[in-house]
């Protein structure tokens, strides 16, 4: 048994406090691990204070968790005490499907999510990385290459996969002008992979104040989308738009920037519906809307090897445990730059 020490959201309307729970002995398949540190994610956030609803209490949040082997099953093959890995934001999928054959574990009916899943195996909801362990079966568990700056890989853990699972699928490359829209905890990220794949980048944001930051992040041009002259100006000329804000805003400006037979891809998720665009907008250039989830598994392992190959990381803000509820508010109110990741050292001397 692994006695375990987290912080947990024991309701939508309060803040989170320390929580005690213990994870059984582990099974041959499994690998139990001793967390070094956990980004915090927006969709923390939006899962603590049930702002998407389906919210099971206590809560353990955190799904961008890296840490250290303590233990190995048995059957486990690929890990051994004292590696350093990842566990991101998927821990279960049945493995039969055809979405798990196709190594697109994200898009299984039953996967099992970090926290807030429930799991057979514990006979509980699933607790995530805010806390000194977690265990979880081998083939859910990511290597991390050596050499990589731990804190700072951790948000790739999530903000990294998803914004490179749709560049990816989408053959983002030196071929194309694409646009990134929001430079926060995802964007700034999709800006560094993008640059890396080759492509042309623009930055969308609706503050002034970031354009500096975008170009050394490595965009090519950044637009301030408040500006209709200037979003007028760059009509009909990107191939593809990764949107990563989520919060609620209207799409049609964005649709008239992509070329004929260009795609934007969504992957922010509001608590409330963007208002629906223009129909005309893609009927007249065969312009393509389409939506993105994470990464599989396999797909995950191979974004962490190109970011280490690439030198590419998260812009973190360290912070100790007893400080998460005020990242929160940081969070909501977009003052980070540009993810909270949590020293899991700190958390006893939270409790």
């Amino acid at each position: 048994m692994i006695k375990t020490q987290a912080y947990a959201a024991y309701r939508a309307d309060e803040p989170l406090k320390p929580f005690h729970f213990d994870y059984p002995a582990i099974k041959p398949n499994e690998v139990a691990i001793d967390i070094l540190y956990c980004g915090i994610c927006h969709s923390d956030v939006h899962s603590s204070r049930n702002e998407w609803g389906g919210a099971n209490y206590p809560m353990v949040p955190g799904h961008e968790v890296l840490g250290r082997v303590r233990e190995v099953g048995g059957d486990v093959k690929k890990f051994h005490v004292g590696d350093i890995v990842g566990v991101g934001c998927l821990v279960g999928s049945c493995q039969q499907c055809s979405e798990c054959a196709d190594g697109l574990e994200q898009y299984c009916d039953n996967q099992i999510f970090t926290y807030n899943s429930h799991s057979e195996r514990f006979n509980r909801v699933t607790y995530g990385g805010y806390a000194t362990h977690i265990v979880v079966d081998e083939h859910f568990v990511l290597s991390i290459p050596e050499g990589m700056d731990l804190a700072k890989t951790a948000p790739l853990l999530c903000a990294g996969i998803t914004v490179y699972s749709p560049l990816r699928h989408w053959n983002v490359g030196p071929q194309h002008r694409i646009g990134i829209v929001g430079l926060g905890g995802l964007g700034h990220v999709a800006v560094k992979i993008a640059r890396a794949m080759g492509a042309h980048v623009v930055v969308f944001t609706t503050s002034e104040s970031k354009a500096k930051e975008a170009m050394l992040l490595g965009a090519h041009e950044v637009v301030f989308s408040k500006d209709r002259v200037s979003m007028e100006g760059h009509q009909n000329s990107l191939n593809f738009i990764l949107n990563t804000v989520a919060a609620p805003h209207d799409i049609d400006p964005y649709l008239l920037l992509l070329k004929r037979d260009g795609v934007i891809v969504f992957v922010g998720l509001p608590s409330e519906n963007h208002p629906s665009p223009y129909i005309g907008n893609l009927i007249f250039k065969r312009r393509m809307m389409a939506g993105s989830l994470i990464g599989g598994i396999k797909e995950t392992q191979e974004m962490l090897n190109f970011c280490a190959e690439h030198d590419i990381t998260a812009d973190v803000e360290i912070i100790s445990m007893d400080y998460v509820n005020q990242a929160y508010d940081r969070v909501v109110s977009n003052e980070v730059k540009y993810r909270f990741v949590i020293d899991m050292s700190t958390l006893k001397s939270a409790q």
